[in-house]
């Protein structure tokens, strides 16, 4: 029997970046105890056919060097390079798309034409788990079943921008 626990997986969560992109941030736990990070961009294939994943695995001894130095990017572009951008624009496509989806959702519930109903847990989308694994340096320890400590990492495939 093979020992999942040795990066199981303890935090999850999501961003989602319109319809083929979804950034996850993992904690993990090592078998010695000790706690690091993965960053996975998950994107859809343009035939449809899967997904690619990228993956980051951060160390807590780089937490600190990493936020301060993304931090002190984004500020840049924000501040310098595009300073009269709206960075809340997504933010309000995301909301007004959500809204739109769980309205939908609830009317085909509704008028009886969903099969099954739409939860976090069962919805139509693919979960990040099921997403098929492309990229070579991931190796397969890294890869492990989905667990229930996962929070809502359904993929971007049901984003409507």
């Amino acid at each position: 029997m093979e020992d999942n626990s040795r990066f199981e997986s303890v935090y999850s969560t999501k961003v989602r970046a319109g319809r083929r992109r979804t950034y996850f941030f993992d904690v993990r736990k090592t078998k010695g105890g000790d706690f690091y990070v993965t960053l996975t961009e998950s994107t859809k294939k343009f035939n449809g056919e899967g997904y690619e994943r990228h993956k980051i695995f951060l160390y807590k001894e780089d937490f600190n060097r990493f936020l301060g130095s993304l931090t002190e990017t984004i500020n840049h572009v924000k501040n310098n390079l595009m300073p009269d951008y709206d960075y809340e624009e997504f933010e309000r496509r995301q909301e007004e798309w959500e809204a739109q989806k769980a309205l939908e959702d609830a009317q085909a519930e509704v008028s009886g034409e969903s099969e099954t109903p739409a939860t976090p847990e069962k919805s139509a989308a693919t979960t990040y788990s099921d997403a098929t694994e492309t990229t070579s340096s991931i190796t397969a320890e890294d890869q492990e079943p989905a667990t229930e400590t996962k929070k809502d990492v359904s993929t971007e495939d049901d984003m409507a921008w």
